[in-house]
């Protein structure tokens, strides 16, 4: 479970620093306080920068450039798309313009330093280095960052981006305009047990997936039991074939015998859908929700944290949501706060301060205390 954060230079966020992280996290704050900002730093740090999520958050954010017009090169397509991820844009060469994301560590005088574990991102210039050559010619080689090496002048380097894991490193050419169909295979760590809902609409072919890969186990009847929260009638699930490789899911009514699309059921049991499918294939892992009342009816937003703070206590696993909502943060701390309940939660807000963004933690007391007396939160 990821404790604490410290982030800087990533998009708005050129520092912050969030010393305590519960088991649940809802995240609240006006527009361009960096809430999605925030779930993206911790998809980057929960993968290890896999390079697969990196290529799902330029998408959405509509900063993935495959060509520049005009016919400019694809090292200045990627470096374009690429730059949008660090503060200002800025395309920085040394070791303190890297985007570093970590956790916060005790040292031993009790103080908290800024970052403990981290991943790190940065543009570098490298060349490829010789580090070995046969009878045969053959020859082996790595890609070096330059690092004012004896003040040398290299006149041919090229362009890339260096991915770091603590002391272990990777740098990325960004000479290819195909680089970004190799992103998925491309990783310092895994990234199973994780996994992203963003606001755009529902993805059937990852839906299914993740369908598959609980079947026939008891996650099955979890997804069943949340949609019970909209249509109380939900006797089972399944995914069929529509033509062209597609699926899609229906479901069978107790009480009737043919079987309805997910789709013309509403927005609601819908995403209640994605949400809880996508919950279940975390075990062990994160969730990441972003604007998770889309969709919900106010009447069932409580209900539904009902089942994820369960589900995350039996699973295991740490989640992470955005809201405008104060139906979603009423719903929040009412879990929160039920004698029931024996897993943490908080909810952190986030201010944007002349251009700077501070976080405010509320614990279940403090945020039980602020909806009693109709303070505002979010």
């Amino acid at each position: 479970m990821i404790d604490s954060i410290d982030i800087r230079k990533y998009r708005n966020l050129d520092e912050l620093r969030i010393n305590s992280l519960a088991r649940v996290n809802l995240i609240v704050g006006k527009n361009n306080a960096g809430k999605s900002t925030l779930l993206e730093a911790i998809a980057l740090f929960a993968t290890k920068c896999n390079l697969g999520i990196i290529f799902q958050i330029l998408e959405e954010r509509g900063e993935f450039f495959s060509r520049i017009p005009n016919n400019k090169n694809a090292t200045e397509a990627n470096v374009k798309s690429l730059s949008s991820l660090f503060t200002n844009r800025n395309v920085g060469f040394e070791k303190t313009d890297a985007i570093t994301i970590g956790t916060i560590e005790n040292n031993l005088f009790g103080n908290r330093n800024p970052v403990g574990y981290s991943v790190e991102l940065r543009f570098v210039k490298y060349y490829d280095e010789i580090i070995s050559e046969n009878d045969n010619t053959e020859k082996t080689s790595k890609r070096t960052a330059i690092e004012n090496i004896n003040n040398k002048i290299f006149a041919d380097y090229k362009l890339g981006l260096e991915i770091r894991i603590e002391n272990i490193s990777f740098i990325l050419s960004l000479d290819d305009e195909r680089v970004f169909n190799r992103l998925g295979f491309i990783s310092l760590g895994g990234i199973e047990n994780f996994q992203f809902i963003s606001t755009r609409s529902i993805d059937r072919e990852i839906n299914g997936k993740l369908w598959d890969s609980i079947i026939l186990t008891e996650k099955e009847q979890f997804v069943i039991e949340a949609l019970r929260i909209i249509e109380p009638l939900v006797e089972r699930i399944a995914f069929i074939e529509e033509g062209r490789g597609n699926r899609s899911v229906v479901v069978k009514l107790s009480n009737n015998n043919n079987v309805f699309p997910l789709r013309s059921m509403g927005d609601g049991i819908n995403r209640i859908f994605t949400i809880i499918l996508a919950l279940v294939n975390s075990e062990n892992g994160y969730l990441l929700i972003d604007e998770f009342e889309n969709g919900l009816h106010h009447s069932v937003q409580e209900k539904l944290w009902e089942i994820i703070f369960n589900l995350a206590n039996k699973l295991n696993i740490q989640i992470f949501a955005t809201t405008h909502s104060e139906d979603c943060i009423s719903g929040f701390q009412n879990i929160l706060n039920n004698a029931k309940n024996n897993i943490d939660g908080k909810l952190i807000r986030l201010d944007n301060i002349n251009g700077k963004i501070k976080e405010v933690e509320f614990n279940k007391e403090e945020l039980k205390i602020a909806i009693d007396q109709n303070i505002e939160i979010r």
